[in-house]
């Protein structure tokens, strides 16, 4: 997906949110007529028997008929693959959509005359009722059959055009790299280089703090509710933009430095779920799994290993992270205590120091081949093995830093 800027008038811009309305009314309708069909009562109705009954809808309803039924229709067809994407275990169950989260719509169907160039660097887009909308042209407007045009917390209007882009190709030295993703250390390599995502300054943590505090008390459905919404929502959009700037810069750099690049195979979306539980059965440190969650998704770790997949196709392979932090590179001894800090590994057998999170990164880059030689060697339970103090590969080479 290629996004750009656009800068709509306050005429095409309220066209545009009746436009999202339109797709929010018409996918709500949809996830509350799927619960209410179970097996007792029949499969419930596919795409083209919501399309027939949008029609319908919009016969009767003046308002509905007034916006896009390209609009509405794709909606319903964006349902029909979340649905499909549910059912095939890979997504969640399409839920409620809330006005002013996931505002947006589709436009399909795009011909070469709907994208035309202003300038040197503006460009202007056909969106169906609203008319030519000027946007920046950033990069090559690359040639697609579809674009969705959505609207962020901080009231950016910003429109995707949905095309897949070509892949960087490696340098084709053969060079490996593991990453390492942390909490304190964005991602941490194997060439020693530690990188981290920035996110919101002091000064801007502080302010957010106060706008919470004032949102807090602040009377539902008030104006000053919607403003301090409104003045959070900018702050929050500086930490995503700077957070998706540096995933795309790191992905890149990665992508075009290095040949083969091992990550952990984390299961993110488990590891951020949350921790509150039921009122029968009450989770436990639901206040410290929160913050951990949050840190999680702050630091990118999902969206990183996302874009490089997407940069670097067949070229990213995800390694089993167990025992990569308590595994020393340099002699393939395991043990918990070496990790003496969040940031200093010990090896007591051979006496390496590093950092933690690099040494966990070169275990990557090795492809776990450390605890293959165990298993194989030693057997039984990991924890119950002694320590291993004969050395049985070499450290690896230190890879060009970036």
């Amino acid at each position: 997906m290629s996004r750009y800027r656009i800068y709509p008038t306050v005429e095409q811009a309220a066209v545009m949110e009746d436009h999202c309305g339109h797709a929010r009314y018409v996918w709500n309708l949809a996830v509350e007529q799927q619960s209410w069909w179970n097996p007792r009562r029949g499969p419930a109705p596919n795409y083209h028997e919501q399309s027939r009954q949008v029609t319908e809808a919009r016969r009767e309803n003046p308002w509905l008929a007034a916006g896009s039924q390209t609009v509405q229709q794709q909606a319903l067809r964006d349902f029909a693959t979340a649905m499909a994407n549910f059912f095939r275990g890979s997504h969640r169950r399409p839920s409620w959509r809330k006005r002013g989260r996931s505002a947006g719509f589709r436009i399909v169907a795009v011909k070469p005359g709907n994208v035309r160039t202003l300038n040197r660097r503006w460009s202007a887009v056909r969106i169906p009722k609203v008319g030519w909308v000027r946007f920046r042209r950033s990069r090559t407007v690359p040639e697609a059959c579809s674009y969705r045009v959505t609207r962020d917390r901080a009231d950016r209007w910003h429109v995707a055009f949905a095309a897949v882009p070509d892949p960087i190709p490696g340098p084709g030295t053969g060079t490996i790299v593991g990453v390492d993703r942390g909490v304190t250390v964005s991602a941490a390599l194997s060439t020693g280089a530690l990188l981290h995502c920035p996110g919101l300054r002091p000064g801007e943590q502080a302010r957010l703090l106060r706008l919470q505090r004032r949102l807090a008390r602040a009377k539902r459905g008030s104006n000053r509710r919607t403003r301090l919404k409104a003045q959070i929502g900018r702050v929050k959009a500086r930490e995503v933009d700077r957070r998706k700037d540096w995933v795309e810069k790191t992905s890149t750099s990665l992508a075009r430095r290095y040949d083969l690049i091992r990550v952990e195979d984390l299961p993110i979306g488990h590891m951020t779920r949350s921790a509150r539980g039921t009122l029968a059965e009450p989770g436990r440190n639901v206040r410290q799994k929160a913050g951990l969650n949050r840190s999680i998704l702050a630091h990118g770790w999902g969206l990183l290993v996302a874009r490089l997949e997407q940069k670097a196709p067949g070229r990213v392979e995800k390694i089993n992270p167990a025992y990569t932090s308590q595994t020393c590179n340099t002699c393939g001894t395991r043990d918990r205590q070496a990790r003496e800090s969040q940031a200093a590994f010990r090896c007591r057998a051979c006496g390496q120091q590093a950092n933690a999170d690099v040494n966990a990164a070169r275990n990557i880059a090795l492809g776990h081949q450390w605890a293959t030689t165990w298993v194989t060697a030693r057997g039984g339970d990991a924890d119950s093995r002694p320590v291993n103090r004969e050395p049985q590969h070499c450290a690896p080479p230190l890879l060009e830093d970036m």
